[in-house]
């Protein structure tokens, strides 16, 4: 399987694209803010203690405040989403998410895919089915998870079929 370099957009998310072994890095990080770990956590009403209170954190082996698991998927899978997710129709499916490691504030995250299932749905669409993952700064796996999707099949590929 190679890895598939993608420019900071892509043309190539339609579901002939989408070909199962293709594995993508994609191209854009994030780095973790105060926005996400306690803004977003607020807004959500998570109100656990290791998401806000420095003091409670400072002797934990982690050494700081950690980021609500639902802003780590989000981000990564937020990220996979310029390669994955122009052409959908439906999302159908999120399933498998493990959180690996810990996030802080000021990790950096990157996201990768690996295409692990595609099937023709009709003359206009087929389903994927995804493995979406994250990476910190220090290549540690933080996040994964197993997404099916239905997805545009091209134009020209529609009108074929």
């Amino acid at each position: 399987m190679t890895v598939v370099e993608p420019s900071l957009t892509t043309a190539d998310s339609y579901f002939e694209d989408l070909t199962v072994g293709r594995r993508i890095r994609h191209q854009r990080g994030k780095t973790v803010t105060d926005l996400e770990g306690v803004l977003i956590t607020n807004m959500v009403a998570n109100t656990a203690q290791p998401h806000f209170n420095e003091d409670c954190m400072k002797d934990h082996p982690i050494g700081g405040r950690i980021v609500f698991g639902g802003i780590t998927a989000v981000i990564v899978i937020g990220l996979a989403s310029q390669d994955a997710s122009d052409n959908v129709v439906r999302e159908v499916a999120l399933e498998n998410m493990r959180l690996r490691a810990p996030v802080t504030q000021g990790d950096s995250l990157y996201a990768f895919t690996e295409v692990l299932g595609a099937e023709p749905v009709d003359a206009g669409c087929g389903e994927v089915r995804l493995k979406h993952w994250g990476v910190n700064q220090r290549e540690q796996v933080v996040f994964e998870c197993e997404r099916r999707l239905v997805v545009r099949r091209r134009p020209a590929a529609r009108d074929r079929a």
